[in-house]
């Protein structure tokens, strides 16, 4: 990557590595992040921050003394729209109480940090109400649903 990119050279590098991953090129692992700093020209910071932006995503996750690996399963939805789903596949109704952070990081296997990006930005389109100490309520139903 020679040139900046207004985008985010990060986020170029996570479209490049999901769309090897739809297509095929990376089934399993994934190179090492110094060499994929390599192959793309970039720091390995840069590397992780893409990668990080596909675990959030539920595209890849990290194993321990393994490396990044791509996630099994046919479900290539994002962990946002997984998350949103939830309301509907538990039945949550408007004012019912939302899965915990703990229940929805074993539910999906991603990180803590994942999933309160996930809450963030569910919180911010008005689907789920936060209340320190209380926890987190379904505020409106997904547009999907035809209800709001």
């Amino acid at each position: 990557m020679s040139e900046a990119s207004p985008r985010g050279t990060y986020l170029v590098i996570a479209a490049a590595l999901r769309s090897g991953i739809e297509e095929g090129e990376h089934v399993d692992d994934l190179p090492s992040e110094a060499e994929l700093g390599d192959t793309y020209g970039v720091a390995r910071n840069t590397v992780r921050r893409a990668l990080k932006t596909l675990e959030a995503e539920g595209v890849l996750e990290s194993t321990p003394g393994v490396g990044w690996r791509v996630t099994q399963g046919g479900d290539r939805r994002t962990l946002v729209e997984r998350m949103i789903a939830v309301i509907e596949e538990d039945s949550l109704p408007v004012g019912s109480p939302y899965p915990s952070e703990a229940k929805l990081c074993e539910r999906f296997g991603v990180s803590r940090t994942a999933v309160r990006r996930g809450l963030a930005q569910m919180e911010g389109t008005g689907l789920l109400l936060s209340v320190h100490g209380k926890g987190r309520t379904v505020r409106a139903l997904p547009a999907s649903t035809g209800q709001s």
